[in-house]
Formats: structure tokens, C-alpha cells, sequence
């Protein structure tokens, strides 16, 4: 069956201004062009747009969408298993949070009792289930199925307090890097209070603290792209400069 842009985008809920967008960037072309000029949409276009939609949903960017579908090597069987292990940890997710809101209401209404641990199990949950999808197999390969557990664990039994801390934390160490980073020195004070910064927020996960591994979390900043994406995200290098602080802050720790 055959589709103009008006019609598939009824079809697959999306608006004719994203589809001619998709086409103008090189992501969904049409089949082909009718007589009265009509963008027209076959069957490997609705299959297409079906890829892209789910990889959206997952948070995939649309430069990123368009080289997975464009690659030779793209399998759409092998997307589709991909999308749905990564759908049902979403699900997941939500259903921690989900149930979280459910005891919330629960409590306030004074059926059930729940603790103040119990408010934030299912947000903690979800930092972890991020963590594992974003990095889980490279951490696991670095530092252990036993290390990685550790962490797991004494994320899950952070306090309200301690939750609090590090969100803040990590806020303060992006202003703090970023001060450094125009200071543009590695060495200096700026630059060692971000590093230090760092290695608290490092034992909020940690259950002990080594200036090596610091060291080499730092240069998996680097190595990694979505990492160095992460932290250079506002200015191109800072992920190579954190490394930097955190080369001379661990040396100075030895």
C-alpha cells in the first residue's frame, strides 16, 4: 500500500511538517514524487519510519538515527530484538517509579505506611538502570561484576540526604569545571577544587576510594565518546581538562 505524506502521518501519528523534515535531511525519503508532485511512501518507508519512531523513543538523536539506518550493515530484525530489551528496561523503570507514586498516594491517605527510604527507591533505581544501559558493559569490563554490584548496592541504600548531596554535587562540579576550564589551567586552584569535587561524588558510588582508579575513570572520559560527548557538551576539551586536574589531583594524593 501506498501513502502520501498527509496519510502516513495519520497513520503513524506523527505530523507532515516532521515527515518533510525527515525527507529534507536525508533521513526518510519518499518512494517516489507523483504527477501532481505528492511525496509518495511505500511499504520500506512505513518500515523505516517505524525504526526511526522507535529509536526516538529511546532517546536516540536523529544524526545518530540516520547513520544506524543507513549503515550497510543495519539488520531491522536485529534493531527490533535491540528495541525491545531496551523498551522492557524502560518499562521497568517506570514501573519502579510507577509503584513508588502508588505507595506515595497509598500513604498519604493513610493506608499503607511507607519510609522516607521508600520515597526514593524507585528514582535511585532508575540511576542505576541508566547507568547500566548507558555503561554497564564497560564498567563491568574494567572493574568487575563484584565492584559494579558493590556500587549498586550502596546506591540503592543512599539516604534522602545523601540523594540530595549528590544531585547537588554534580551540579556544582559542571559550574566548578566550567570556571576551571576558562581559567585554563589543570594545576590550578579552580581546576583542583573541580578534581576533588569529583572524587566525593566518585565515593558517593564507591565503597573505597584509590587515586588509580580515579585516574582511570578520568581517562575513560576521554577514551569513551559519550563520555567526552557528556562532559563537552557546553565547551569542546573539558573532558580532556577534568582529566587533566584529576592526573595532578591523584599524583598529589599519592
Amino acid at each position: 500500500m501506498e501513502y502520501t505524506v498527509q496519510k502516513l502521518g495519520l497513520l503513524a501519528g506523527v505530523s507532515t511538517r516532521t515527515l518533510r523534515y525527515y525527507d529534507e535531511i536525508g533521513l526518510l525519503k519518499p518512494a517516489r514524487i507523483n504527477s501532481s508532485g505528492y511525496r509518495i511512501y511505500g511499504r520500506q518507508e512505513v518500515d523505516r519510519l517505524q525504526q526511526i519512531l522507535f529509536y526516538r523513543e529511546l532517546g536516540v538523536g536523529l544524526e545518530e538515527i540516520k547513520e544506524l539506518v543507513a549503515a550497510s550493515t543495519f539488520d531491522a530484525d536485529r534493531a527490533l530484538k535491540e528495541h525491545h530489551v531496551k523498551l522492557l528496561e524502560k518499562r521497568e523503570q517506570l514501573d519502579a517509579l510507577i509503584a513508588t507514586v502508588e505507595l506515595t498516594l497509598a500513604h498519604r491517605k493513610g493506608i499503607k505506611t511507607m519510609s522516607d527510604k521508600q520515597k526514593f527507591e524507585g528514582f535511585k533505581q532508575k540511576l542505576i538502570d541508566d547507568n547500566e544501559k548507558q555503561y554497564g558493559e564497560e564498567i563491568r569490563a574494567k572493574y568487575g561484576e563484584e565492584q559494579v554490584e558493590r556500587s549498586n548496592r550502596k546506591v540503592k541504600n543512599m539516604t534522602e540526604q545523601e540523594h540530595a548531596e549528590l544531585e547537588q554535587l554534580a551540579a556544582d562540579i559542571h559550574t566548578m569545571l566550567a570556571a576551571a576550564f576558562a581559567a585554563g589551567d589543570p594545576a590550578g586552584e579552580l581546576a583542583q577544587k573541580a578534581a576533588d569535587m569529583h572524587r566525593r561524588w566518585l565515593t558517593f558510588y564507591w565503597d573505597s576510594y584509590s587515586p588509580e582508579a580515579h585516574a582511570g575513570v578520568a581517562q575513560m572520559y576521554v577514551d569513551d565518546p559519550r563520555f567526552t560527548a557528556y562532559y563537552d557538551k557546553d565547551q569542546s576539551g573539558t573532558a580532556a581538562f577534568l582529566r587533566d586536574a584529576v592526573n595532578v589531583y591523584t599524583q598529589q594524593s599519592k
